[in-house]
């Protein structure tokens, strides 16, 4: 490939990615070494696991995600709302044994009140505003913390996370439910449970069981399961964010399968959401935060 002009990287809990980016195409590293498994003084050698091969001399590394947390390499400060998503001006420069690496790492965003946090998705929400500008309304970044942003102006003004999908794994792989649920999909029981859970919110403790129930006193309808936990869950999710997304712009940046699920509980309630890819997102964040550095360097 041509010679690798800078490096993207996001690095997860769970997983790091990295892309070399330099005239043609990126190219796309992967590698189960997530933060999760690293001690701080390990980081260096899984980033260089990957990328050592094509390093010819100095290159910047520009990381966004949990690799900043208390926990990885460096930790870099959240910046706190209202800010600009933080870019390469707010980046910290952790200690590095090979010199072939300049690395960045890039901050989160926290909230004091209400208390809130987030790392990784203020560099997609970057990427996202690179490409609009003008963008007023909402962001919402459905995963297993699923952010509501309220963005004016180019800043990240307030935002909210709930861990519905954290919940729906625990509850679909862990909890009795587990004995209920398929792999497949019905939408008329992800559109019934949405409603159910929107109009009452405050039962569904009583209607999580009844999945559990139904399957036992009724002839097994294990896709009809999954989509009802998914409907209770991101409905009480829309209850409670309400305040958001009502009257709103709505963007949705995420896998699009997920995000196909937001949208249509958001057009049943009459609201049309725009969808992005969340890896595009990511890698348009982490080039703007390139950009800045070439015109800080030149």
């Amino acid at each position: 490939m041509n010679a690798v002009e800078w490096i993207a990287v996001d690095w997860g809990t769970s997983a790091l990615r990295v892309w070399l980016m330099g005239a043609g195409a990126p190219r796309l590293l992967r590698s189960d070494k997530g933060m999760g498994g690293l001690a701080p003084d390990q980081f260096e050698a899984a980033l260089l696991d990957l990328v050592g091969p094509y390093l010819d001399g100095p290159v910047p590394v520009i990381a966004c995600g949990m690799v900043g947390a208390r926990q990885g390499w460096a930790e870099a400060p959240y910046a706190k709302v209202p800010c600009a998503p933080p870019g390469i001006g707010n980046a910290t420069r952790p200690k590095v044994a090979d010199a072939r690496l300049h690395m960045y790492i890039l901050p989160g965003v926290s909230q004091d009140k209400p208390a809130d946090v987030m790392r990784g998705e203020e560099t997609q929400i970057a990427g996202f505003l690179a490409q609009t500008p003008d963008f007023d309304g909402v962001l919402c970044l459905p995963g297993t913390h699923t952010k509501w942003v309220q963005i004016s102006a180019g800043e990240i003004v307030s935002f909210q996370t709930a861990m519905t999908g954290e919940l729906f794994a625990l509850l679909s792989g862990q909890s009795v439910l587990r004995h209920s649920i398929g792999p497949g999909w019905d939408d008329a029981a992800f559109a019934e449970a949405l409603s159910d859970a929107m109009s009452r919110p405050q039962a569904i403790a009583a209607k999580l069981f009844q999945i559990r129930a139904d399957s036992l006193l009724h002839p097994p309808a294990p896709d009809s399961a999954r989509a009802r936990l998914s409907g209770l869950l991101i409905g009480l999710e829309l209850a409670a964010t309400k305040p958001y997304w009502l009257g709103q712009r709505v963007a949705l940046i995420g896998d699009a399968a997920l995000c196909a699920r937001y949208s249509e509980a958001l057009t049943a309630q009459g609201l049309q959401a725009e969808q992005t890819d969340a890896d595009a997102m990511t890698l348009a964040g982490l080039s703007a935060a390139y950009a800045s550095l070439e015109e800080i360097s030149s």
